[in-house]
């Protein structure tokens, strides 16, 4: 009988098994069914808008994030990647998606400006060592947690003690409970081998999750209109943290 674990990446590897073709979604197939979502830019989707998160703008306008670098987790057409750069930041930006890379990389060079854009697994090409892994003074994800499974939280969290310089913030956007996504306990998942298009978050379990990281703020996104030169809608939570400084 095979053998094929021996490590905790082993588990992983098989738990991201039992949600095939699911899994094409975060793990290293996900280029795929990307491309197939970012194929037609004219789609009626929300977030292909070329606007900022509206809590990102206020995070700088309120001074609670400053200058130095950041690293956008999943930047899709870059909207978030492109706002930080006009602010100010040095910017890595990362997506499994070369259709979102490069949609993003178009409006980088009709913006004028500078980012760093990177087609690959976050978890996998961002681990350390490479030029531009980090440490970050702003890890900033809207939209890419709430897409992996509870054992890639394991992951995730792994990739913030790495790559968040002390001292520096963690942004998230990601589904709340009671509005899109899937609330079921993360044991469900597994015996339904499916994400339900997502994983909707109550605040208490953000903050549980989270919770060795200091709370800045967390809320949902605000609702702006058509009109508003952000991004917003309000089935989202928004969260900021603060990894603090080293003694």
């Amino acid at each position: 009988m095979d053998r094929n674990i021996r490590s905790l990446d082993d588990v992983l590897g098989l738990l991201d098994g039992l949600f095939a073709p699911e899994a094409d979604r975060w793990t290293a197939g996900a280029a795929s069914w990307w491309d197939g979502f970012y194929a037609d830019p004219s789609k009626p989707v929300p977030f292909f808008v070329a606007k900022p998160d509206e809590n990102l703008v206020s995070y700088l306008d309120r001074g609670l994030i400053t200058g130095g670098r950041a690293l956008d987790l999943g930047c899709g057409p870059g909207r978030n990647a492109l706002h930080l750069a006009s602010r100010g930041f040095e910017v890595d930006a990362v997506d499994l998606s070369p259709a979102a890379i490069a949609w993003a990389e178009e409006r980088a060079r009709e913006a004028g400006a500078e980012v760093r854009f990177r087609c690959g697994d976050a978890f996998a090409k961002l681990a350390g060592g490479e030029p531009g892994g980090g440490p970050y003074d702003l890890i900033y994800d809207s939209g890419c947690f709430h897409h992996l499974p509870p054992h890639r939280r394991l992951s995730y969290l792994a990739l913030l003690d790495r790559a968040l310089a002390p001292g520096g913030h963690f942004a998230l956007v990601c589904f709340a409970s009671g509005g899109m996504g899937s609330e079921l306990p993360d044991v469900d998942f597994y015996r339904q081998s499916g994400l339900h298009g997502g994983l909707a978050y109550t605040a208490e379990s953000l903050r549980w999750i989270f919770s060795d990281l200091t709370e800045v703020e967390l809320r949902r996104m605000r609702d702006e209109p058509p009109e508003s030169p952000r991004f917003g809608e309000p089935f989202l939570w928004t969260a900021l943290f603060r990894r603090e400084a080293q003694p």
